[in-house]
């Protein structure tokens, strides 16, 4: 006898916090749906799910993301395509039966054509400007070719000429504990305990320094006589793209921060055509400053319902 809907939903989805040890059966799935979304990773979902308390399960052997920090909505599913399309049909009657609409979040433009060819005109995507990553030619954010980033490169050269003892390494266990104690220092300077997304961040900084191994990253470190004044992590996206998910600099030692994103895409992104800097959560100093570097283009998020 064929197993129906009707039959799987008598069977609730078991949705649990995502564990180290969930690592290779996240990224299994992430990877049938390979994605530029700095979201669409086990790195992120992993260190972010501790403050916004989000869970995962497989279902219909997809990987679907639930989120109840303002009403209940999804991530779009990851998997094969046809083991998405179930999943939607699935959480569709899934909502229904919870007498609530069914709410699809961080859903990029590829992932919304998907749907609609599936459905046409069923659903409506709304993007968010403020959740939009910034992708960059990793080329161009070494090099700094041409006019419009000439500001970079002075702040870089500036760096050069006013710390002739700076080096650039790769984060290891020989410097991670000075990472830590560098960002400590920083949270300090900067307000973080008196600020709840400051202080999530940085908790995120913390952890992804504290077990950046089992967690497969890449890292930077900036010194300047000998003492470390910037470092930087992130990790492979998909084939094309490497996303940077973390970059602190103290802002009193000038052009650091140009000078440390500069090198660590030299040294560990070059094997990638795009970098990812993530977003910038309508900050509107964070926003010039990505803008800045001229990106070849956002990676779009948006809600999508269905129409109504």
């Amino acid at each position: 006898m064929t197993e129906t809907t009707t039959d799987r939903m008598q069977e609730e989805p078991v949705f649990q916090r995502p564990e180290l040890e969930d690592r290779e059966l996240i990224t299994s799935y992430f990877a049938k749906s390979p994605s530029r979304s700095c979201e669409r990773t086990f790195v992120n979902v992993y260190l972010w799910s501790r403050h916004y308390k989000v869970k995962y399960a497989v279902i219909e052997d997809a990987l679907v993301f639930r989120s109840d920090d303002e009403g209940l909505a999804f991530a779009y599913p990851a998997g094969e395509p046809e083991n998405i399309k179930r999943a939607v049909e699935y959480l569709t009657d899934y909502c229904r039966r919870l007498g609530c609409p069914l709410v699809f979040y961080n859903v990029t433009p590829e992932m919304f054509a998907q749907l609609d060819s599936w459905y046409p005109g069923r659903f409506t995507v709304e993007y968010e400007r403020d959740l939009a990553d910034y992708v960059y030619e990793s080329e161009k954010l070494v090099t700094l070719a041409g006019k419009k980033l000439h500001g970079k490169r002075n702040h870089i050269n500036k760096f050069k000429a006013l710390y002739e003892d700076w080096s650039y390494e790769p984060l290891s266990d020989d410097n991670v504990e000075d990472c830590f104690q560098m960002a400590l220092k920083w949270r300090s300077q900067n307000g973080c305990d008196d600020d709840v997304e400051k202080n999530a961040e940085m908790c995120v900084t913390l952890n992804s320094l504290r077990l950046y191994k089992e967690l497969g990253l890449k890292g930077g470190v900036l010194r300047v006589g000998g003492q470390i004044v910037a470092f930087t992590v992130g990790e492979p996206l998909c084939a094309d793209t490497f996303v940077v998910h973390i970059e602190k600099a103290f802002p009193d030692v000038e052009g650091a921060y140009p000078m440390i994103n500069q090198q660590f895409v030299q040294h560990e992104c070059m094997d990638y055509k795009y970098v990812n800097r993530e977003e910038d959560t309508g900050a509107e100093g964070l926003r010039k400053a990505k803008l800045s570097y001229r990106p070849a283009f956002l990676e779009e998020k948006g809600l999508v319902r269905e129409a109504e």
